[in-house]
């Protein structure tokens, strides 16, 4: 199984605003990080579509390795 590039080893702290869409980048090779730029395009992965519910920061998985995609679940600790 192809693995993602890891952008960074730590999480993207973002402030979302309540029923905004977002698209989180899964295969880590976007140049506008935490988020999907197209660079997917011809591989395996998609990005994945993040809808705030309330206003307020969340953490992006930066390591493309979380359980709790696309939020950060600390996964980068032990990489």
């Amino acid at each position: 199984m192809t693995q993602p590039t890891i952008a960074q080893k730590a999480p993207y702290p973002v402030a979302v605003e309540a029923g905004k869409d977002y698209f989180w980048c899964a295969c880590g090779n976007s140049k506008t990080q935490p988020f999907c730029d197209g660079s997917h395009k011809g591989g395996p992965f998609v990005p994945m579509k993040f809808t705030a519910t309330e206003s307020k920061t969340v953490y992006f998985c930066g390591c493309k390795a979380s359980t709790h995609q696309p939020l950060c679940d600390g996964t980068h600790k032990s990489l």
